[in-house]
């Protein structure tokens, strides 16, 4: 079953689009939806393997810092603003 959807265009677009009554623009709506799709979808696909890597990657590189306390800081950046 096919579904019906509409598309709204400014009259400046309209206009021009008659111009060029050989052009199927139900098609070319169809193929840029379908596009867009598939580029949404692949952006989405999340390599499973990367994404691991990268988490043991940030792991590593993340350390504590025995001279730094968060505390403090918080403590004279909320001082500095009085």
């Amino acid at each position: 079953m096919v579904e019906v959807v509409s598309a709204r265009v400014d009259e400046e677009t309209r206009r021009r689009m008659r111009r060029l009554p050989f052009i199927n623009w139900s098609e070319v709506i169809r193929e840029a939806i379908t596009e867009k799709l598939r580029k949404e979808e692949q952006s989405r696909d999340v390599d499973v393997k990367k994404l691991q890597e990268a988490a043991r990657t940030t792991d590593s590189i993340r350390g504590s810092s025995p001279s730094w306390d968060s505390t403090e800081e918080i403590r004279r950046w909320r001082e500095r603003r009085r």
